[in-house]
């Protein structure tokens, strides 16, 4: 099926079109213009990137990013770079490194193509980039500023005034050489000095008066340990990254419009001195995701599990793609819904509905059946013994899926005892209820119709046992079975053969459409509903469930065996621990 278009695949085809990029030159590995100079044609037609910061756990907005990177290289003929933005030595851990590959290829996204791995690290290029910053000051671009932070602040101006030259920046090529290396050479405090693009101080842009490009900073590093003590800021780090990985397509968030002009003042000057191979990536920006009920700031994301709110990163109401993936979210699913939200350049809320839906419609065709009883009560058919024999069970089966025959049957047992529904028997019934009140028949599905005779109750009015009697010759599937006509309809569970389960109802995290707009604490805006557990009973085909394993439980919605948790045991080993987290209703309960 055609995918719609969007203005990236515009560009994209046009590029394509006009051979933008079709003479340069691919070297086997990144790296500077007399490097791919030496290689022969790119075999990627494009090549885009998916870029994260190794500082925490990916969410749904980063599924949208790797799903459109890694997409439109698939669509195009090109090959998408996992690149790990890690100029920051205080943040980075491995951890994050390995999450992060593991979340990609679970999308089914693979770096690797036409025979070399692309995973690679912004610090993999410190050399070229320092090597950069020294050809920015020898060129008269950059310059060494040894003013405080705060006059820095102050002398860069606002939106209403220009900025004030710095008193360094008139200081010499060699004097800013020499201080510069000093800073390399960690002859300097964190703090005492940066190293400044030297643009227009006068810029509307203020991202254009004069940005830092280069810090202090005595910090070990998780890939190059102590060789440095200066780092590039991320802004000068990027498009240097881009243009070393011969990226054509620099896709990023609408926050990075700003820094548009400065990714192409850098990468103008780096191309004039012959250091990169021409023409140099472009930069591109669409909206961000977001989405309703959601939260997706990482230090948000990081107070929740630190403070205890949910169970840690994987906690099944948390947006981060562990997180999703434990709750049961297919692949298939978070790609779908990256192609139905689409990409634009205009900032939107999309709803939870849309995510959700993408699930539901991915599992629907694909999930298997299964009878589950989460608030159970005892039903007692009182004539069984006398119509079908003390002790005798009655096979039942029922399609593994209803539109797939191909994929055989479920067995279960019906006996003398089942667990039902509690709201499945109401006395008085309310109006419209069709389901179990003295004197009313409903067919358990599958199996017989019954004619509800009554209820026990305890002491303190708590229902515990609903009884009824059968009615001969209705089981489903056999002749006859239709000669008694019923409007209720309901699921349960055998006694003898159930499997007793840990259900664990979840639902969205927070109460409000956007938790901590404007001056509010989203932590106040917690649904206090997102997690009831309960003790369930699941009929006997979920003895052999394994983690991670969608099914659609009849009437209740889509669940999924937690994949910590669910041990998955031969029936003859015994009870284990069963535990099943509910991915979705089966239609939208939030919907207004």
């Amino acid at each position: 099926m055609e995918k719609p278009s969007n203005f990236l695949r515009q560009v994209i085809e046009k590029d394509l079109e006009q051979g933008t990029y079709s003479e340069r030159k691919w070297g086997g590995s990144p790296g500077d213009r007399q490097h791919h100079d030496q290689g022969g044609p790119d075999p990627a037609k494009i090549r885009t990137r998916f870029p994260p910061e190794p500082n925490g756990y990916l969410h749904v907005g980063h599924a949208k990013s790797i799903c459109l990177n890694f997409g439109l290289a698939q669509d195009y003929g090109g090959v998408c770079h996992l690149r790990f933005d890690d100029t920051n030595p205080e943040k980075e851990e491995q951890e994050y490194v390995d999450a992060i590959r593991d979340a990609v290829k679970w999308l089914g996204y693979s770096w690797e193509a036409n025979g070399t791995v692309h995973d690679y690290h912004a610090s993999d290029y410190f050399d070229f980039m320092y090597r950069a910053a020294e050809y920015l000051i020898e060129a008269g671009c950059a310059y060494v500023d040894e003013q405080t932070p705060e006059q820095m602040r102050v002398n860069r101006g606002d939106f209403s005034r220009p900025g004030v030259d710095s008193p360094y920046r008139s200081r010499s090529i060699e004097e800013n050489l020499a201080r510069f290396r000093e800073m390399r050479d960690g002859k300097l405090e964190d703090g005492a000095a940066v190293l400044r693009a030297k643009i227009d101080m006068a810029s509307p842009n203020i991202n254009m008066r004069d940005p830092t490009i280069y810090r202090i900073k005595h910090a070990e590093h998780h890939n190059t340990g102590n060789k440095w003590c200066i780092y590039p800021m991320y802004t000068f780090a990027h498009p240097i990254e881009d243009a070393l990985e011969n990226i054509t397509h620099s896709i990023c968030t609408l926050e990075f419009e700003d820094q548009r002009p400065f990714y192409d003042w850098l990468l103008d000057r780096l191309q004039e001195g012959g250091l990169i191979e021409p023409p140099h990536p472009r930069q591109y920006e669409f909206a961000r995701l977001n989405l309703t009920y959601v939260v997706t700031s990482k230090r948000k994301l990081r107070q929740l599990v630190d403070e205890g709110h949910v169970s840690g990163w994987d906690d099944p109401r948390m947006p981060t793609i562990v997180g999703l993936r434990r709750r049961g979210y297919t692949p298939e699913s978070l790609r779908l819904f990256a192609e139905r939200i689409g990409v634009s350049k205009a900032d939107s809320w999309i709803d939870y509905s849309t995510l959700e839906g993408a699930l539901r419609d991915d599992l629907d065709p694909k999930a298997a059946r299964a009878m589950a009883v989460l608030d159970p009560v005892k039903l007692v058919i009182t004539n069984w013994d006398e119509l079908m024999g003390a002790g005798h069970l009655e096979p039942c089966s029922a399609p593994v899926h209803p539109h797939a025959p191909e994929r055989g049957k479920r067995e279960f047992m019906f006996g003398k005892e089942l667990w039902i529904e509690r709201d499945d028997f109401q006395d008085p019934p309310p109006k419209g209820f069709f389901r179990l009140f003295p004197g009313n028949k409903v067919r358990l599905k599958y199996g017989y119709v019954v004619e509800c005779r009554g209820a026990l109750f305890d002491a303190t009015g708590k229902l515990y046992e609903v009884q009824a009697e059968l009615v001969p010759d209705t089981k489903s599937g056999t002749p006859g079975a239709d000669a008694v006509k019923v409007k209720g309809n309901i699921t349960w569970v055998g006694v003898a053969d159930g499997v007793k389960a840990e259900v664990r109802l979840y639902d969205r995290l927070f109460s409000v459409p956007q938790p901590g707009a404007g001056e509010k604490d989203f932590l106040e805006e917690l649904n206090p509903e997102s997690l009831k557990t309960m003790t369930a009973y699941v009929e006997p085909s979920m003895r052999a469930a394994h983690g991670g394993e969608n099914f659609q439980f009849e009437r209740h919605g889509y669940f999924v065996a937690d994949r910590k948790e669910h041990l998955s045991l031969p029936q003859q080993s015994g009870e284990g621990k069963y535990v099943f987290n509910r991915v979705t209703g089966l239609k939208d309960s939030w919907g207004r």
